[in-house]
Order: structure tokens, then sequence, then C-alpha cells
């Protein structure tokens, strides 16, 4: 069995960035990566035996509804936006509930402090596919930027709201941290699927009609690839939240598209597990690299893709929450 207080590993990764000039100069290489340290004692707060209610809103973006779902303590700190990945929506991805063990995402942060919020794209969970069938990128990213405006008005937040994204929904944050820097906050990159992709700034126009593929049981299993990092049912417990959200597969059309990162202005936390195959770490730490000011990078040891569902999610929260507390912001006004 591996334990909760796995080891953990920081990397500070430098920006790189172009000076102008008159002729094209050779990017300087980042520094060497710190030496490993070791994971803090853990500190976030256990979740009540009866978690917040579960709120649900709505935002309309251009007539289309966008579904939020929220956690609210009384007296949050800050407030965060999480982003669904590519085939799940926000409740089977942040609030799983599962008798015994404590993996809500929504839960967790929420009785950390942080006002949660999590929205569901076009053609998932709670809301509406797209009049033209199909999710892309561009408008994706502009959707979330809706949702991050109306949580900070609700909550008069001076500061602008954190934002995290899981998997794809890590892509989709920072395209819109790129496109809205007025609108998003610090940035939690999780399990971000790298490319090299050139980045594409325009909508796509849809090739023909879309697949709408069934979503398989063998695909909610698939990112749980360690099983001694899990508490009993939460696989169970996945496979039928998200196929119950989930039964039909969203169409993208522009999966590759990547968000410039030589573009964000604001601070940046990427966090994985180092079993988590949809990450290359070499990749990952080149784009990275593009960031003004740098950003932090945390590697969850004997975790996967999912470890937010797994035994680390304490150490998981705890580092999310920490990274906020450090950026500052999205404090409610009042």
């Amino acid at each position: 069995m591996r334990h909760l207080a796995a080891s953990l590993l920081a990397t500070l990764v430098a920006c790189a960035v172009e000076a102008p000039a008159p002729a094209p100069v050779a990017p300087e290489a980042p520094p060497a990566p710190a030496a490993p340290v070791e994971a803090p004692a853990a500190s976030v707060p256990v979740p009540a035996d009866i978690p917040l209610p579960l709120e649900r809103e709505s935002v309309a973006v251009d007539g289309h509804a966008i579904a939020v779902h929220a956690k609210r303590p009384a007296e949050p700190w800050g407030v965060i936006v999480l982003v669904h990945g590519r085939t799940w929506s926000a409740l089977p991805d942040f609030d799983l509930q599962v008798p015994g063990a404590r993996v809500s995402l929504m839960d967790n942060l929420a009785a950390a402090g942080l006002a949660v919020y999590a929205v569901d794209l076009r053609g998932y969970g709670s809301t509406a596919r797209d009049p033209s069938g199909y999710t892309n990128s561009v408008q994706a990213a502009d959707d979330l930027a809706h949702v991050v405006q109306h949580v900070r008005a609700r909550h008069s937040l001076v500061a602008k709201p954190a934002v995290l994204g899981w998997s794809l929904g890590a892509r989709i944050a920072a395209i819109a941290a790129q496109r809205h820097r007025d609108d998003i906050g610090p940035l939690i990159l999780y399990g971000t699927p790298c490319t090299r992709v050139r980045p594409v700034n325009a909508k796509p126009g849809p090739p023909g009609p879309p697949a709408r593929a069934a979503n398989t049981e063998a695909s909610a299993r698939s990112d749980f690839i360690t099983p001694d990092a899990l508490e009993p049912g939460v696989v169970d417990a996945f496979v039928a939240a998200a196929l119950k959200a989930d039964p039909i597969r969203a169409d993208w059309l522009d999966m590759p598209v990547a968000p410039d990162f030589s573009a964000l202005r604001t601070p940046v936390l990427a966090i994985h597990g180092d079993r988590d195959p949809v990450v290359e770490p070499a990749c990952l730490r080149e784009q990275l690299a593009r960031i003004p000011g740098g950003a932090q990078t945390v590697v969850l040891q004997g975790f996967d893709h999912a470890a937010h569902l797994e035994r680390a999610a304490p150490l998981f929260v705890e580092t999310v929450v920490g990274f906020l507390r450090k950026a500052g912001g999205s404090a409610p006004a009042g």
C-alpha cells in the first residue's frame, strides 16, 4: 500500500522571455531543476460528514445556457473555478461521492475555505451542445471566461478568481487566461496534455455531422492505473457517475489546439502524478519555460492522471491551497 504522505517533487521553471532585438538570438536554457522537497505535513481540514449542498446556476453566453455547479462555505477566503477534461463533465470529475472516501474535490476545497464552482462546457453534463453540435477550444475558453466573470460579480471580488483545469480542461483554462487576462486569476494546470501544435485563435467551422458516439465503461475506468493508490469503491462509483452524466461523447473540432504560454500573465502551478500517461514532462517543461515569471511544478509521486480522486487527495488540496494563499487575491471584497 502506498501511504498518503507521498513525496512531493517541486521545481521552479524559469521563464524564457524573448527580448526584442534586430536579429534573433538563441533563447536561454531554463535553470536546472531544484532539489526535491519533502512534502509538508497534511493540514487540510477534513470535510464534514455532511457535505455542503450542491447548488446549480446557469450563465448565458450568446443565448446558450452554461451550467455551473457550486459549493460555498459561509465565509470563504477565496474563490476557484474548476474545468473538466475531454470525456467527462464537472460532477463525476469534481464532486464524486463515495461512502467512506473523501474524494470530492469540491468538498475538499470547500472544507479548506474556498468557494468552489465547476463548469459544464458545451455538450457536457447539464449543458446542451452548441447548435453546431461541436465544442471548440476558443469557444470553450470564452465560455469559461464568462463563468469566471459571473463568479467574480457574485462574490464582489476585487481580485480575479483562480481557475483549475484538469487534462484537456487545463489547456482550455490556459487559453482562457491568454485571451482574457482581465478575468482569470491564479492558474492551476493539472494533468496537462502537452502539444507543440501552433496556437489557433479563430473559431473553425464544423466539417460535417458530429459522431455522437457512446461513452463506455472501459473509458471511464481508463485513468485509474494505480490500484494501490485508490480507496475501495472509487472506480465503480466514478464509472456509474460518469456514464450517467455523459452517456454520449462530446465532439470537438480542434483537439490539437495549444495555448500560447508566453501570453500568460498570472501565477501558474502545474501539478500531475508521476505515473500520469497523459503528461509528457519534457514537453510540459518546454511550454512552462515560456511563461513570463515562470511557473511552479509539483509532481505527486506514486499517483496517476486521477490523483485528486486517489489517496493523494489531501496532499493535492494542500498543494492547491498553499499555491493560492501564496499567489494572493480572489478573496471576497466584503
